[in-house]
């Protein structure tokens, strides 16, 4: 078992205040994998002076020096991305392959790219006689989540690290083992005293202190919609900048002259990746009402052929939901679906077949449903699909944007115009045609209650940065 009860604050590992220990749970075996400590606004106050007085000298450093310390943290991560990827299955359940190929892998994508962005990245404009400077908005605290933990702390501690900024991570407590090795690569990477700090712990006990804290500038949180006011209502006081990526429920239009077959595959097997546990899944599926039957055909075939089982074991497509907590909460929308008049097409409640220990969820498929219904307005999280039909393209658009989300939006079709046009219409941050990925130098981010601001690439430097107008300059 892991104990990783430090926290990290002014370039050493220190105990915490007053000692809480918290058990983490492999959602796979329901055992205890390791021990972390909850921190306290006490550990919060340590590493928010640590890093005021880091910013006075890391917020001038240039922009050679910080184009090196990236370049480190990259190496050294490359050596460690074994040790991250098993971490992140065991604590959140993510298959090894998944685990490998893209949760960790996701985190190395999102440091590459803000070095590359470091290189160019003009941090002045000239507006003769003046001039823009574009600087680093000061201490950021950091508010990470389990579904996608070392991605989301790479895309926000590297644009930071980029542009100057100090910072205090608190990563989810039900994944945190992924940002404890995180932190081990930048001691080891050499980044300077005060400047990059973690403190564990819950939302009560460090979240809410960090979005209080006076002495913190900028707050960039990832996580449900509901947390995430509740960030913004703690910081509005010091009217610190605040930057969320929230919840979605996003909409996946299958126009009429898309290949049903292979529109219908794709987004069955995008639902179902890291087990529906994303912000930005394509949980609602609309297609035309005459093809609903056949749509409803393919996604049954596509969900047999998915393996639930122990993410270690070769062969596995699809792990665990991340907790019990979690666990019961697909579970009673699943039920709420059937409850609601929804039809089963495929899966449940319960846990899948010879399957009687971990929080397994059936890959579940409901059709015939509408855009009324709890399945197809609240965020399930897990790899629970809702199959919604459309009578014309203006009534598909229609449902697609009757949300209160806004992070993400899928259109497949034959016609790539006419599938741009419907796009044009989509109100959401990311939208994306036939099955295309997103690009780690995109923006990503959402629309309505799915958030504000933008991550990723150049884009995600924006938020760390005040801008500065100097009139005159040039006399």
């Amino acid at each position: 078992m892991r104990e990783y009860l430090k926290f990290y604050i002014n370039g050493e590992w220190v105990d915490p205040t007053s000692p809480k220990k918290f058990n983490v749970i492999n959602p796979a075996n329901e055992e205890v994998c390791a021990q972390i400590s909850l921190g306290s606004e006490s550990d919060v106050n340590k590493a928010v002076k640590a890093a005021r007085v880091a910013f006075q000298s890391f917020g001038s450093t240039d922009r050679k020096t910080r184009v090196e310390l990236l370049s480190e943290v990259i190496e050294i991560y490359k050596k460690r991305e074994n040790d991250l990827a098993q971490a992140i299955s065991e604590e959140m359940g993510a298959p090894a392959k998944l685990a490998i190929q893209a949760q960790a892998s996701a985190g190395l994508g999102h440091l590459s790219q803000a070095l590359e962005v470091l290189k160019t990245f003009e941090f002045e404009e000239g507006r003769q006689p003046h001039r823009v400077f574009k600087e680093p908005i000061g201490v950021c605290g950091m508010i990470t989540p389990w579904n996608w933990p070392v991605n989301q702390i790479a895309c926000k501690v590297a644009p930071a690290l980029a542009v100057g900024c100090t910072m205090i991570l608190k990563p989810s407590e039900v994944a945190p083992l992924s940002g404890y090795l995180f932190t081990e690569i930048l001691d080891e990477a050499g980044v300077p005293k005060g400047v990059y700090n973690m403190v564990n712990g819950d939302g009560v006990g460090v979240g809410t202190a960090l979005s209080k804290h006076p002495g913190i500038d900028m707050v960039s949180f990832t996580g449900s919609t509901r947390a995430g006011t509740l960030v913004a209502q703690n910081a509005a006081p010091t009217v610190k900048r605040v930057t969320q990526e929230l919840g979605g429920k996003s909409p996946n239009i299958i126009l009429e002259d898309a290949d049903l077959e292979q529109a219908v595959s794709r987004g069955v097997m995008h639902m179902y990746n890291n087990t529906g546990q994303s912000c930005n899944a394509p949980s609602r599926m609309l297609v035309p009402a005459d093809k609903l039957a056949e749509a409803e055909r393919v996604a049954a075939k596509v969900t047999e052929k998915v393996v639930v089982g122990d993410p270690q074991a070769e062969g596995t497509t699809m792990g665990p939901v991340v907790s019990e907590m979690q666990f019961n909460k697909v579970q009673g929308l699943i039920e709420k679906g059937i409850e609601e008049g929804a039809k089963l097409v495929t899966g449940g409640p319960g846990r899948p077949d010879g399957i009687s220990k971990g929080y397994f969820v059936k890959p579940t498929v409901f059709s015939e449903a509408n855009n009324e219904m709890t399945i197809a307005r609240e965020e399930i999280f897990g790899p629970v699909l809702t199959i919604i039909p459309y009578k014309n393209e203006e009534e598909a658009v229609a449902i697609a944007n009757d949300t209160d989300y806004g992070l993400a939006g899928y259109v497949q079709g034959g016609d790539l115009n006419h599938a741009r046009d419907v796009a044009a219409k989509i109100r959401a941050g990311n939208v994306h045609l036939n099955g295309a990925a997103p690009g780690r130098d995109l923006p990503f981010g959402g629309f309505k209650q799915s958030g504000n601001g933008r991550e990723w690439g150049p884009h995600g430097f924006t938020d760390y940065l005040e801008i500065k107008a100097v009139s005159g300059y040039e006399g």
